[in-house]
C-alpha cells in the first residue's frame, strides 16, 4: 500500500538508477558532491518520516569511517605520481617508497565515491520499505524477490535492534568499558535475531511460501527449464561467436535473438502463473510526475555527455593526466534535479505539523 506522504515506487527506483548513474561512471569530485548533496537533502527530508532512517543514519557514520580509512590506505599503499609529499623507508613492506599527492586525491575521490553510493541507496531504502520492493518485484522472481527484500532489510533491523538494546541497558547503569562489557549487549541481539527469523519463517510457512507444484505443471515446468537453459545456452554461444568467429555474424546474431526470446517466453510462462493480491492500487500523482520528469531528465543529460563528451566527466589525478578536475554546469544542473523529491517533501512536512 503507498503511504501519502511519499512518491511511487517505480519514480524512486527511477531516481535510484539517476542517481546511481554518475556515482558509477565518473571520479570527478565535483559532480559526486553534487550528487551526495541532492541525496543529502532527500535524506534529511526523508529521516523524519520513516522509522528505518535512524537504523541508516548509523550506516552512514560507518561509510564515513570507511572513506577516512581509504584515504590513508591508498596513499600509503599506491606510490606513483609526481607531487610527493614525504619518503617512508623503502625497506618497509608494501608503505615503504614515496607518498605523492596524487594517491592522496585518489583515496579522497574513491572514498567519496563510496560514500555518495551508499547515501543514494540509504534515501531509497527509507522510502520504499520491504513491502513495496517485493510487490516490484516481477512474478517469474517472486521466490528470489522475497530473499532478497529479506536480506535488504536485515542490515537496518539489526542496526535498529541494537540501538534498542543499548539505549535499555544504558538506563539500567551499563557502561561499555572493555570487549567482555560487549556481552550483555551481543546475548539479547542475537536472541531478538533468532526471533525474529523464527517469526518470519513461520509466517512464509502459513502463507505456503516454497509449496510444491501441482502434478499437473510438472510438464510446463520442464518445460520453462529447458527454455531457461537453452536460450542462456544460445546467448552464450551467440557472444562467444562474435568474438571467435567474425565471419559468422548472421549465426551469431540469430542465436542471440533465439536465446532472448526464450528466455523473454520461459520468464512470462513463469510470471503469468504466479497469483497475486493486492489490497490497494498504487496511484500516481502531480508529484509523482515531476519526480520522474526531473529523473529522466538527469539520466538523458549524464547519458548524452558520457557518450559524446567523455571529457567532461572525466578525472584521474595521475600524471599525464591533468590534476584539475573539468566542470560542466549543464551536466551539474542534471545532477542537482535529483533534490526535488527532498525539497518536495519538506513542504508537505511543515503542513503536517
Amino acid at each position: 500500500m503507498q503511504s501519502d506522504d511519499t512518491f511511487h515506487p517505480v519514480v524512486w527506483t527511477t531516481w535510484l538508477a539517476a542517481a546511481a548513474l554518475p556515482a558509477l561512471t565518473t571520479r570527478n569530485p565535483l559532480y559526486l558532491i553534487l550528487v551526495l548533496l541532492a541525496a543529502a537533502v532527500d535524506f534529511s527530508a526523508l529521516g523524519r518520516r520513516s522509522p528505518v532512517a535512524r537504523s541508516w543514519r548509523a550506516l552512514v557514520r560507518l561509510g564515513a569511517l570507511v572513506w577516512l580509512i581509504t584515504i590513508p590506505f591508498t596513499a600509503l599503499t599506491a606510490h606513483y605520481g609526481t607531487l610527493v609529499l614525504f619518503w617512508l623507508p623503502a625497506a618497509w613492506p608494501v608503505i615503504g617508497g614515496p607518498i605523492t599527492g596524487e594517491a592522496l586525491i585518489y583515496g579522497i575521490v574513491s572514498g567519496l565515491s563510496l560514500m555518495t553510493l551508499l547515501l543514494v541507496f540509504a534515501v531509497f531504502n527509507v522510502a520504499v520499505d520491504q513491502a513495496r520492493l517485493l510487490r516490484m518485484a516481477p512474478g517469474f522472481v517472486y521466490q528470489a524477490g522475497i530473499v532478497s527484500a529479506i536480506a535488504v532489510a536485515f542490515v537496518p533491523q539489526m542496526v535498529a535492534s541494537w540501538q534498542e538494546i543499548r539505549e535499555v541497558q544504558q538506563v539500567r547503569g551499563h557502561r561499555v568499558r572493555s570487549i567482555r562489557d560487549l556481552l550483555p549487549l551481543i546475548m539479547p541481539l542475537l536472541v531478538t535475531a533468532l526471533e525474529r527469523a523464527m517469526q518470519l519463517a513461520e509466517s512464509m510457512e502459513a502463507r505456503g511460501f516454497g509449496g510444491h507444484a501441482s502434478p499437473t505443471d510438472a510438464t510446463v515446468q520442464a518445460a520453462d527449464q529447458l527454455a531457461l537453459l537453452g536460450g542462456l545456452a544460445a546467448l552464450g554461444v551467440g557472444a562467444a561467436g562474435s568474438g571467435f568467429w567474425p565471419q559468422q555474424q548472421l549465426l551469431n546474431a540469430l542465436l542471440v535473438g533465439a536465446g532472448a526470446l526464450a528466455l523473454i517466453w520461459s520468464f512470462w510462462d513463469q510470471g503469468r502463473r504466479v497469483k497475486r493480491s493486492r489490497y490497494r492500487r498504487w496511484a500516481w500523482g502531480r508529484s509523482d510526475r515531476v519526480v520522474m520528469a526531473a529523473s529522466l531528465v538527469a539520466v538523458l543529460i549524464w547519458v548524452i555527455a558520457w557518450l559524446g563528451h567523455g571529457e567532461w566527466l572525466f578525472f584521474y589525478p595521475y600524471p599525464p593526466y591533468s590534476p584539475w578536475p573539468a566542470f560542466q554546469p549543464v551536466a551539474g544542473l542534471a545532477i542537482m534535479l535529483l533534490a526535488i523529491p527532498g525539497l518536495l517533501l519538506r513542504p508537505a512536512k511543515e503542513a503536517l505539523r
